[in-house]
């Protein structure tokens, strides 16, 4: 099934929601995406193809050990397209946090008492406590940079505030999973590079929604996980091959020393290599009918632009509808942000709010969402507030609904 539009026609939601088995068998509206989006049929095609197929370790001698090794080199440019970096700096693990502890306490090895880690309090936690408990194992020292809590936004002036010619590494989120506030990244990873720091940085919700471009964005190393954007349940790290070819993590000894392979411990869940080379796939087929059909990379640039588009238009009408509601209070405000919007309502728990909307089939859940430095901070404490996140196949019935369902629940 072909997925593509014309270059000047709206962007297709139907069709796109046709293709996600989860969607046409439930008729709720779903706002959850950003905890984990639903899975189109080439996804779970593909891997079950990878499972029907002979498998074995990976090899060039028999036609198991070649399937596994086709769907890793594969799974490898696909990412590398998807991020723009090269297929040899495509490192794949058990999940986004996982891949951030094992880089903290490889890079860990090289700091020292003196030495200073910058976190933001936008971040998910998944990219704060492993930074914070390697800098504490090392005798280095932490600091915080803060966010602006009326717009929701990390500006750079917040990190340059808090940098020192002793930072070794600021870690830093392209797009806040809890309110959407997307930082100006290239340019916090000026400023950390200028006192010879390293960048790091959490895609895993901006990669849903925006073009990821390692070096447009200017980071040194960078994470996303596949089942926020179509794809199955791991994680991906990248970075510059000089970094990562530089860095020496635990491992066995048998096991290869190559780039990437020494950064993936045991043997890779090929099946699940086999869905993320589909889910980029499917982005790329979401590409208006005038893009360079022979040229994924731009195929998925040209996708995620008319998805962009979509997006922004359903969130600013949710956007209206909280607005005729006096009682809410709407988290996300910045300037830039992805179609993810955190509220709360005077007098009434988030998780109540979130409880009675499911009472009309609207899943729009409550919580802060491990983004517990950014809730707090925001003054919503541990409890957050209710997040709307859009996805691609989001339409406006499922908009007509949320609004509907909020008049009813709100009054």
């Amino acid at each position: 099934m072909s997925l593509e539009t014309s270059l000047d026609a709206p962007f297709d939601a139907a069709a796109v929601r046709a293709a996600f088995p989860a969607l046409l068998a439930s008729d709720w509206a779903r706002f959850d995406a950003p905890g984990g989006t639903q899975t189109p049929a080439p996804v779970v095609e593909a891997i079950a193809e990878a499972l029907t197929r002979p498998l074995a370790n990976r090899g060039r001698l028999t036609e198991a050990q070649r399937n596994a090794d086709d769907v890793v080199a594969g799974a490898r440019r696909a990412m590398g397209d998807f991020l723009n970096t090269p297929a040899s700096t495509v490192v794949f693990g058990r999940s986004a946090t996982q891949l951030v502890y094992d880089l903290a306490r490889t890079l860990a090895k090289d700091w020292g008492p003196g030495d200073e880690v910058v976190v933001t309090r936008l971040d998910h936690d998944s990219n704060i406590r492993p930074w914070v408990q390697a800098a504490e194992a090392a005798g280095a020292t932490v600091r915080w940079a803060g966010f602006d809590t009326v717009t929701g936004e990390l500006r750079p002036e917040h990190v340059e505030a808090v940098l020192s010619p002793r930072t070794r590494l600021v870690a830093v989120t392209a797009a806040s999973n809890l309110n959407g506030a997307r930082p100006d990244v290239p340019a916090l990873a000026a400023l950390a590079h200028s006192v010879g720091a390293l960048l790091h940085v959490d895609a895993v919700h901006y990669a849903a929604h925006v073009t990821v471009d390692l070096p447009a964005l200017g980071a040194d190393t960078l994470v996303c996980s596949p089942y926020k954007f179509l794809g199955p349940h791991l994680g991906v790290l990248t970075g510059r091959a000089e970094l990562l070819e530089s860095l020496r993590p635990d491992k066995l000894l048998p096991s290869s020393d190559a780039v990437p392979e020494r950064f993936e411990l045991g043997t890779l869940p090929y099946e699940l290599l086999a869905g993320t080379r589909a889910a980029v796939d499917f982005w790329a087929s979401l590409a208006p009918a005038g893009a360079d059909g022979t040229d994924r990379r731009a195929r998925l640039v040209a996708a995620f632009a008319a998805v962009e588009h979509h997006e922004d238009r359903l969130r600013a009408r949710i956007e209206e509808g909280l607005a005729e509601h006096p009682g809410v209070t709407l988290h996300s405000r910045a300037g830039l942000r992805t179609s993810t919007l955190l509220f709360t309502v005077e007098g009434v728990e988030a998780a109540e709010v979130s409880r009675r909307l499911a009472d009309h089939r609207v899943d729009a859940p409550a919580s802060s969402f491990y983004a517990l430095e950014a809730s707090r901070h925001l003054g919503l404490g541990d409890a957050g507030g209710v997040r709307v996140g859009l996805a691609l196949y989001n339409d406006d019935a499922d908009v007509d609904r949320l609004l509907a369902a909020l008049r009813t629940v709100l009054g």
